[in-house]
């Protein structure tokens, strides 16, 4: 999705509660993750912040930074991410419509 949404505003961030930065770096590599990741590490400030108890917890959120869905996945979910980007590229003007 992260290449399919390029030049799009749409963003994909991790936050990741993994403690060991070079076992976490190897994953990414493994599963080909390139896109931002905060390492929240031990705290875990960013998952009782946002009240995440499972992984993963995706939530789905704005240009406007408003939360519109919450412990989103299955078929829908490209559908939907893609319906809020073209919204935010039409309110721009940038796609047409």
């Amino acid at each position: 999705m992260v290449g399919k949404m390029a030049g799009r505003p749409f963003t994909l961030l991790g936050i990741n509660s993994d403690q060991d930065r070079s076992v976490l770096k190897k994953k990414f590599e493994k599963e080909k993750i390139t896109w931002p990741n905060i390492l929240e590490g031990k705290e875990h400030a960013v998952s009782r912040e946002w009240n995440v108890h499972v992984y993963p917890t995706i939530y789905l959120i704005d240009a406007d930074g408003v939360i519109r869905q919450r412990d989103i996945n299955g078929p829908g979910f490209e559908g939907d991410v893609e319906k809020m980007v073209a919204e935010a590229e039409k309110r721009k003007g940038k796609g047409g419509g």
